[in-house]
């Protein structure tokens, strides 16, 4: 039903080039107005901010109140809740993207064969490289994701299929309570531990750095699982008891297929999760410039930990610590980049067809 605006009928809709070019004319209306008037900020450049903020309210009004004389309220209604949530991803990726540009920029100058060859064993000035951490983190991860990941899946599968009454519930509890503690509680979890165990002289190992690990990864892997056991079709389940087949080999051979990618993606997701943390295995696994391919003998670097004493504890040429911190940074992110690539992949490949 057509609306009247001002005497115009509403009845047409606007062409798809309109809102684009609405937004970049705003954008030149303002910055042409800055210019004219002078305005700049206190280095003297035009204040860019004031211009994005300023030309997208112009936008947004323009844009309504055509839009309710072409288009009518309704129509003028969604194109202005569009543009608010369009402007909120917008203000979200900006940070995120800026953080990605400035690490690129600040590391890819030392990303060279040497860094990934060499440690800094005798290295006070410049070169040395961050194999000992990459090893270290490797290999953390590794055994922190075979300490967890079957931990998580049973877990999972004892809360969907068999968990009932108050030790489920009790279960559930302690796996929401995991999911929110601090990662510097996980490291003295695991410290206290090892300094149990094996004393003060070898508390502080790879091991234990793992093990701090798995209990950050562990609640992460149990919601995950849990979530995607919990959307197989309970038909499946009953198609599978129908024919006589137990239950456990049920769940073995029908519902953890059915839910593989899900699963495999949000282990994936739990590693990326804790490949990061510097607390825990800074005070776990401790820190050292030397290689160390034994986990349970004496301290051992990871990425993490690596960045952050590059950057701290800075030598006499401080310089070529910031630029192994910036490289060691993006060599981190690249690493998350390259595993949250592997959970797509895997969804696609393991995701049931049909």
């Amino acid at each position: 039903m057509a609306t009247t605006f001002y005497g115009i009928q509403a009845t047409a809709t606007l062409p798809r080039w309109f809102s684009p070019l609405a937004l970049i004319g705003s954008l030149a209306l303002t910055t042409a107005m800055f210019v004219v008037s002078g305005f700049t900020d206190e280095s003297g450049n035009l204040n860019l901010l004031a211009i994005a903020v300023l030309g997208f309210a112009l936008y947004m009004i323009m844009t309504y109140l055509i839009s309710r004389g072409v288009e009518g309220r309704r129509k003028a209604t969604d194109r202005m809740v569009t543009g608010w949530v369009s402007a909120a991803f917008a203000l979200a990726v900006v940070p995120l993207v800026s953080l990605a540009w400035t690490v690129f920029e600040k590391g890819i100058n030392r990303l060279d064969a040497e860094f990934f060859t060499s440690s800094m064993r005798n290295v006070v000035g410049e070169g040395g490289g961050a194999l000992h951490a990459i090893i270290g983190t490797v290999e953390l991860t590794t055994i922190a994701t075979l300490i967890s990941v079957p931990l998580g899946i049973m877990t999972a599968i004892y809360l969907v299929e068999y968990g009932r009454g108050r030790l489920a519930k009790a279960v559930t509890f302690f796996v929401d309570v995991m999911t929110g503690i601090p990662s510097i509680v996980a490291g003295l979890f695991a410290f206290s531990l090892f300094l149990i165990l094996l004393g003060p002289a070898s508390a502080i190992n790879g091991m234990a750095g793992a093990v701090s690990l798995a209990v950050l990864m562990t609640p992460v892997v149990v919601r995950s699982a849990e979530e995607m056991l919990k959307i197989v079709p309970n038909e499946l389940r009953e198609a599978s008891y129908a024919l006589g087949v137990p239950k456990w080999l049920t769940v073995v051979k029908v519902v953890l297929p059915t839910a593989l990618a899900g699963i495999a993606t949000g282990v994936i997701i739990a590693i990326a999760r804790v490949i990061g943390e510097t607390a825990p295995l800074l005070l776990a696994a401790g820190f050292t410039t030397s290689m160390n391919y034994n986990p349970l003998s004496e301290k051992m670097m990871t990425l993490p930990v690596f960045v952050y004493t590059s950057y701290a504890i800075q030598g006499t040429d401080a310089a070529s610590y910031v630029d192994r911190a910036w490289a060691g940074a993006l060599t981190l992110m690249l690493i998350v980049m390259l595993l949250n690539l592997g959970a797509r992949i895997i969804s696609k490949l393991f995701s049931p067809k049909g």
